[in-house]
């Protein structure tokens, strides 16, 4: 029992940390687009560097979000299960990487819809790493083509859906925003993970996020029709699919045994 518990210090630690790393990645990058120093969103002081390790109010006492401890938790949680189930070829440490790089874009594209240069450029690079690991070159190279080549087969889909958009806002004397069904890093983003999930993984990988995001967007229909709004709103809600992409990768490659028993066949 005490060895036990001694070896789910290590993984709670290392959790912790890249917790830590999400969330502050996610607090500077949208803002700055570079390592800076932390600031309150609330009164934008600069936060102490105990306050902000221990996860403490700021000089001004405006308490940390929610997101920042639902976050640290679920990334701890997630490295003790990869200690105990790392996944094949893998290991440990790519797979913690993995999941760090994953929940920063999720949480800057949930929060803000975007994703990040920064993140791209890094991800490529661990998608590549990742992909030689669990693959081969040419399944990982072939996977990224692909990702590529079928987001971008959907982005000029969604192009021509944001013109409708457009003519419609504009017929019924809405003001013009800048929203798009997909944009360009969704694009990078599925290219990111067709070298890390490989060919022909990768076409599961994106339609199981399609329907990830579909099954939301019904929901959300389903809402508004019952709250009486959906004239009014339903032009006006986009959802990010970045994080759907990722939630589909994320369980495809740490729960396979799960995604094998719900796929038919």
């Amino acid at each position: 029992m005490i060895l036990m518990s001694v070896f789910l210090i290590i993984p709670a630690f290392a959790g912790w940390l890249s917790g830590f790393i999400v969330n502050y990645l996610a607090e500077v990058l949208p803002i700055t687009r570079t390592l800076s120093w932390p600031v309150c969103h609330e009164c934008h002081q600069n936060y102490r560097t105990v306050d902000y390790l221990a996860l403490r109010p700021c000089i001004n006492g405006h308490r940390r979000s929610r997101r920042t401890w639902f976050t640290a938790f679920l990334v701890m949680a997630a490295s003790v299960y990869i200690w105990f189930e790392p996944p094949e070829k893998l290991g440990y440490i790519l797979g913690m990487m993995l999941v760090t790089y994953f929940a920063v874009v999720f949480v800057i594209d949930l929060e803000h819809r975007l994703i990040l240069h920064p993140t791209s450029l890094a991800g490529a690079i661990l998608g590549f790493i990742v992909g030689l690991t669990a693959h081969d070159l040419t399944s990982t190279l072939i996977g990224g083509l692909s990702g590529l080549t079928i987001m971008l087969a959907f982005y000029a889909l969604g192009m021509l859906f944001t013109r409708y958009r457009a003519n419609r806002m504009r017929a019924a004397g809405h003001e013009q925003d800048e929203e798009e069904a997909l944009g360009a890093g969704d694009v990078i983003l599925a290219t990111i993970l067709g070298l890390i999930l490989g060919w022909p993984l990768i076409w599961f990988g994106l339609l199981f996020g399609i329907l990830l995001g579909g099954l939301v967007s019904l929901l959300i229909v389903v809402w508004l029709v019952g709250s009486r709004r959906y004239k009014e709103n339903a032009l006006m809600m986009f959802i990010p699919y970045g994080p759907y992409f990722l939630s589909s990768a994320f369980l495809i490659i740490f729960f396979p045994g799960w995604v094998a028993g719900i796929v038919p066949g």
